[in-house]
């Protein structure tokens, strides 16, 4: 069976109604009615649900869109769900349920458990969510874990949603800068071996690297120290990378996230497969050699024209074109970027999602136009840029990590925050908006700190279930499902449970839009909607959930809040959360 979406389903009974007004001639036959949408309307008073129906049709029906919302009432307000449909402003029709839908709600909640807001949206299309990538030069700082928190929540989001999901990590391990983590980790090894390391400027300087200087000497002892560079870069090269990735691994099961697959840029070199992406442009009539304009800001004087092989990406919405070869016939640092999402198509996923920082945003249109080339325009990529984090202590700037020797690195964080806290936190923005974390108010109990409020809800729940069977109530989701709960009749109660009823639409919007903070402000609310509950229980004794004396009562009430604990348990494992069972 499929889960319940209330949404979902009034606005297969507004299409029922259309299709009605169609048959007997109110409306044109082959209408598009993919833009009808049922939602809440954006002030509470008009009622619990609104549709646009009227103002997307009115058009193409070549009719006035208050006479089609009218019509529509009309229909609507024959069915026994419906207790009002009233057209307002210029068509918009608002509706008002019956209670023992929202009633319904609660009880859809308790019967199916973790998947209650489920969603059949993906349809199982295949998704590749690529995200951190961090460079395997050291240890992952407080952006990667952003990055981190964001991916690993939009893959839990978009599996959650029906979406066959794959969490991949891209090894950066192709380029210059692990020739430099090479070079840096044989400085660390000198010092192993009782030399003083020379840390000249453009190497790495954290201490992360002693430890991997001990290694080398356990396994080489003196043998390289008289060696040149060219007997040992490659072998420490490879090391050193591997010495870096496992510290990377650490770091994220820090965080709770495991990756699916690890692909190195480095494999891509030497196996044709960087050619045969180039070559795949080249059938489409994509490469050219050709000579770039100056990049602007340059003068020129300093401005050498080199001829290059170019892909053609301003046929597929990019600014300039962009070179794939260097005149001196090395591949650009985009090429094996290319060849990567090749691979990714190649592997036959439907959608492409790759979480860079901030400072890749020139990238986005030329991975955006190579993808769109490569696929024929089957496969979109969306790229999701991660906005800084500002780190606060004291309200100070929080001082950098010695042992990173230039950042603060997410162990930092982890440490001082928690897992869950942090996780929470970095949610608690949009992707591409800055984000403060101060650790002084990402631990503070108050209404201010998103994560604390969502969690005293979940505690709280627990506090009244555990009160609940004290007094002999079942408290099992079983039984609370078959409660009473039409006593659920206070409109207080109903709101709560139409805020419990917007969860399935919720998970909907935000996998549709690659957007898990959408699901940590759902949270907030809904945590906001339930304390207010609690709040007036002390002044309207018939609000409280506990009713002495009266087990069929409680019975119900105690489901209500067991349908939102159901709703905050399910959203705080979408954002990697462990849900508070009390708070100390």
């Amino acid at each position: 069976m499929e889960p319940m979406n209330l949404f979902s389903e009034i606005r297969a009974l507004v299409l029922e109604a259309l299709n009605k007004m169609v048959a007997r001639g109110d409306l044109p036959e082959g209408l598009d009615m993919a833009a009808v949408a049922v939602e809440p309307p954006r002030d509470p008073a008009h009622g619990d649900m609104a549709t646009n129906a009227a103002m997307v049709l009115a058009k193409p029906a070549a009719k006035k869109p208050r006479d089609i919302a009218e019509a529509l009432a009309a229909l609507l307000a024959e069915d026994p769900r419906i207790t009002s449909a009233e057209v307002a402003g210029p068509g918009f029709l608002n509706l008002r349920l019956a209670a023992a839908e929202w009633q319904g709600v609660v009880r859809a909640a308790l019967q199916e458990g973790r998947d209650f807001g489920r969603s059949t949206l993906g349809a199982g299309q295949k998704v590749n969510v690529e995200f951190v990538s961090a460079n395997p030069t050291g240890p992952m700082h407080v952006g990667h874990t952003r990055g981190a928190v964001f991916g690993d929540a939009l893959s839990a989001l978009l599996d959650f949603a029906g979406y066959d999901v794959t969490r991949e990590y891209y090894i950066n391990d192709g380029g210059a800068q692990v020739d430099v983590l090479a070079r840096s980790a044989y400085e660390r090894y000198r010092e192993a071996n009782g030399l003083d390391p020379v840390i000249a400027e453009g190497l790495y300087p954290g201490d992360y690297l002693i430890p991997v200087g001990e290694k080398l000497k356990e396994k080489y002892g003196a043998s390289l120290l008289d060696q040149p560079e060219s007997e040992w870069l490659a072998e420490i090269r490879e090391f050193a990378t591997a010495e870096m990735m496992a510290m990377i691994r650490e770091d994220l099961d820090l965080l709770g996230i495991k990756m699916d697959v690890y692909s190195s840029e480095k494999a891509l070199y030497g196996t044709g497969r960087i050619e045969a992406a180039i070559a795949r442009l080249q059938d489409a009539g994509l490469i050219y050699d050709g000579v770039l304009e100056p990049p602007k800001g340059k003068t020129p004087e300093d401005w050498e024209p080199r001829e290059q092989t170019l892909f053609r990406s301003t046929l597929h919405g990019d600014d300039v074109d962009r070179p794939v070869k260097k005149s001196d016939g090395s591949w650009t640092y985009f090429a094996p970027d290319i060849a990567y999402h090749w691979d990714k198509i190649d592997r036959g996923f439907d959608l492409l999602i790759d979480v860079f920082g901030a400072d890749h945003g020139g990238y986005v249109k030329r991975m955006t136009a190579a993808v769109k080339a490569l696929s024929d325009g089957r496969v979109p990529l969306d790229v999701k840029l991660i906005q800084l984090v500002k780190l606060f202590k004291n309200g100070e700037p929080f001082k950098m990590s010695k042992r990173a020797g230039t950042f603060v690195t997410l162990r930092d964080v982890v440490e001082q925050a928690g897992a869950d806290v942090t996780r929470f936190h970095m949610l608690t923005r949009k992707n591409d908006a800055a984000l403060d974390f101060d650790f002084d108010k990402v631990l503070e109990q108050s209404k201010d700190n998103p994560v604390w409020y969502v969690q005293y809800a979940s505690a709280r729940v627990n506090s009244v279930l555990k009160r609940a069977a004290e007094m002999g109530v079942d408290t099992s989701d079983a039984a609370l499902a078959g409660a009473d709960l039409a006593k659920l009749d206070h409109a207080a109660e109903l709101e709560l449970a139409k805020k419990v009823a917007e969860w399935p639409r919720i998970v909907e919007i935000a996998a549709r839009a690659n957007e898990p903070h959408r699901i940590a402000f759902f949270l907030y609310d809904l945590a906001s909607d339930l304390h207010s509950l609690w709040n007036r229980g002390n002044e309207d004794l018939s609000l409280r959930f506990i009713q002495e004396g009266d087990q069929a009562a409680t019975a119900a009430k105690i489901a209500l809040v067991r349908s939102v604990s159901v709703v905050i348990s399910a959203g705080l494992g979408i954002l990697g959360v462990t849900p508070a069972t009390e708070m100390r």
